[in-house]
């Protein structure tokens, strides 16, 4: 997979397909290679451009935990998409990479075609609770460091939001695990401090005006996330929700097929309504110039 050249630092991109672009973002401690099961699928109908974040994958990671922040998250993706030559995409981000695609579509929604966030989270809204949220992580940061990546990771899929994940097949649970471990703990323990739920600045108060076509996906036994996605319909406006079957918080992991389905669904759907309305448009004016 390439690297691209990026201001100060390197992102690693995997780009599959061919057609309408589809960018997709990871979760924490996650990489590209956790789109694998989207990814021939998608590959089908779009042109993927799945990209390690800064500090995971095979992207460079600086010691500088200010390096990290959403909102210089957000302009180095800019910056790679015009390398890329992408103006306008679709995307797809899970967890950290939904919080990341959020903040991407409210910053340039004239570069979104529609949008998909899994299990996401527009941050912490109580200024207390972000506090605490920040000392949370930090002292999770510190363990990285400190006990390294597989004992972090082991520890961090023993939390009860990850719990649902016990009855994917053990190959499954093993690729997963080792491509979360293949991370470093300098990339791991930053991407916490400078762009952690705690880190980022709330985006909730900015939700009405988010105005691009716009699927808050999440697994059926996923609670704590289904209770936000909830929140979020009635402040995005023309946002739609979809509860995955059978999954907690990876649904994408967990029952891929429903996922896909559902995900393509909603983003061939888009590209049809937008043909429609280019048509109408191209149909009244030559209505015009009669």
């Amino acid at each position: 997979m390439p690297l691209v050249q990026v201001g100060d630092v390197r992102l690693q991109v995997a780009i599959a397909g061919h057609g309408a672009p589809l960018v997709l973002l990871h979760g924490f401690t996650g990489s590209a290679a956790q789109w694998a099961p989207q990814s021939a699928v998608f590959a089908e109908h779009f042109r993927t451009v799945a990209i390690d974040l800064l500090g995971h994958g095979g992207s460079d990671a600086p010691a500088d935990p200010a390096r990290y922040r959403l909102e210089r998250c957000v302009a180095d993706l800019a910056a790679l998409l015009d390398a890329l030559d992408v103006q306008r995409a679709c995307w797809l981000g899970y967890s950290m990479g939904a919080r990341v695609a959020l903040a991407w579509a409210l910053t340039y929604p004239e570069r979104v075609d529609a949008l998909v966030l899994e299990g996401v989270s527009p941050g912490i809204e109580d200024p207390e609770e972000r506090r605490q949220r920040v000392v949370h992580d930090e002292a999770l940061a510190d363990e990285i460091e400190h006990d390294g990546v597989e004992a972090f990771v082991d520890a961090w899929m023993r939390q009860p939001l990850f719990a649902s994940q016990a009855r994917l097949e053990p190959d499954t649970l093993a690729a997963a695990r080792a491509a979360r471990c293949a991370n470093r703990p300098v990339g791991l323990a930053n991407s916490l401090r400078g762009m952690g739920t705690g880190a980022q600045q709330s985006l909730w108060s900015r939700l009405p005006g988010l105005t691009v076509p716009t699927l808050l996906a999440v697994g059926s036994e996923d609670a704590k996330f289904r209770a936000i996605a909830e929140t979020m319909l009635r402040r995005v406006p023309g946002a739609t929700i979809a509860i995955i079957p059978e999954s907690g918080h990876a649904a994408h992991l967990e029952n891929a097929s429903a996922f896909n389905a559902c995900v393509l669904g909603f983003l061939q759907g888009h590209r049809q309504d937008r043909a429609r309305g280019r048509n109408e448009a191209a149909t009244q004016s030559r209505n015009l110039r009669i």
